[in-house]
């Protein structure tokens, strides 16, 4: 799906239960300043609201409520992952909470696979498999496991594959006129 699709289905409910029309999760490490910026920028431009975390650096234990909130009032989510975002159990808990809202609420989800291979994330394979080795050491396996079925979940729904694409990027953001 070309983004000038995808804008036309994101602006075509005038659900007022929706604050923001997108939100969009990525590991900013991976991806700030390419990827989810030319995202960010292009939907923008499309007039879709667009909730991105700017925070460089995450700050306590838990999600903050306001995060919790842009998550809740945003029809569609959009999960940019990439070779580090399991190794955050920041991402992963907001991971939970999109995957709680599609099912509970509707939202749709969309995934991108950017610089990994969409089976290593539903398989918690290379990368992930790494990342899941510290976090089982960390966290009790009720919290791992939740983060798993998540990760399996959403690398089960229709997404994009950049790495099977040519010119992904430019895929992605062809907007027609």
């Amino acid at each position: 799906m070309a983004l000038s699709n995808f804008s036309h289905e994101a602006s075509s409910s005038s659900d007022s239960n929706h604050v923001w029309k997108v939100f969009l999760s990525f590991r900013g490490e991976d991806t700030r300043g390419s990827f989810t910026d030319h995202l960010y920028e292009a939907l923008n431009r499309r007039g879709i609201r667009t909730f991105r975390d700017d925070e460089e650096l995450r700050r306590g234990e838990e999600i903050s409520s306001e995060l919790l909130k842009a998550i809740e009032g945003s029809k569609v989510a959009i999960i940019v992952f990439s070779r580090n975002y399991a190794s955050s159990r920041w991402w992963l808990d907001e991971l939970v909470k999109i995957m709680d809202c599609s099912r509970t609420n509707g939202m749709l989800v969309l995934p991108v696979f950017y610089d990994i291979d969409p089976s290593d994330v539903r398989n918690q394979s290379g990368t992930v498999a790494e990342a899941f080795a510290g976090h089982e050491m960390r966290f009790q396996s009720e919290k791992t496991e939740g983060w798993k079925r998540a990760l399996r979940h959403a690398a089960n729904l229709s997404g994009w594959d950049l790495q099977t694409l040519a010119n992904g990027e430019k895929k992605i953001f062809k907007v027609s006129s």
